[in-house]
């Protein structure tokens, strides 16, 4: 059987990345996207509601994540949904949904990425309308 695991998000950082190491060296990033959803209720007031979603990368892209975005940029992400459970200091199970980035493109001009940083492989950079996947 078949299944797919896929999401697909563009909305505006609500945090600094947070980049870190796992014991191995391996580099991971985090941050928060917020993405918002507007509409008009049956009795004509107009409503907006945001939701936030907790993002991943790793190694490669989470140095570029954490080296060119800041707060408030907007982002198009794709990646795969995750739920990832742990026990707290005071032995409670925690558990928390996150999107794992295996691409992440900055949609404003506000990039400053030389070119030789951008590479061919590279999935930061530039975002053109006809990009997205819908």
């Amino acid at each position: 059987m078949v299944s797919v695991n896929r999401m697909t998000i563009i909305g505006n950082l609500g945090s600094e990345p947070e980049m870190r190491f796992t014991p191995s060296g391996r580099p991971v990033t985090s941050f928060r996207v917020a993405t918002n959803w507007r509409y008009t209720t049956p009795e004509g007031e107009r409503k907006e509601e945001t939701e936030w979603f907790n993002v991943v990368c790793w190694s490669k892209l989470a140095e570029q994540c954490n080296q060119f975005l800041s707060k408030g940029r907007l982002v198009y992400i794709e990646g795969r949904l995750r739920m990832r459970t742990w026990e707290g200091q005071d032995g409670q199970t925690r558990a928390r949904n996150e999107i794992v980035a295996d691409r992440v493109k900055f949609l404003d001009r506000q990039s400053t990425i030389p070119a030789s940083e951008k590479g061919e492989d590279s999935d930061v950079g530039e975002f053109a309308p006809e990009d997205i996947p819908f």
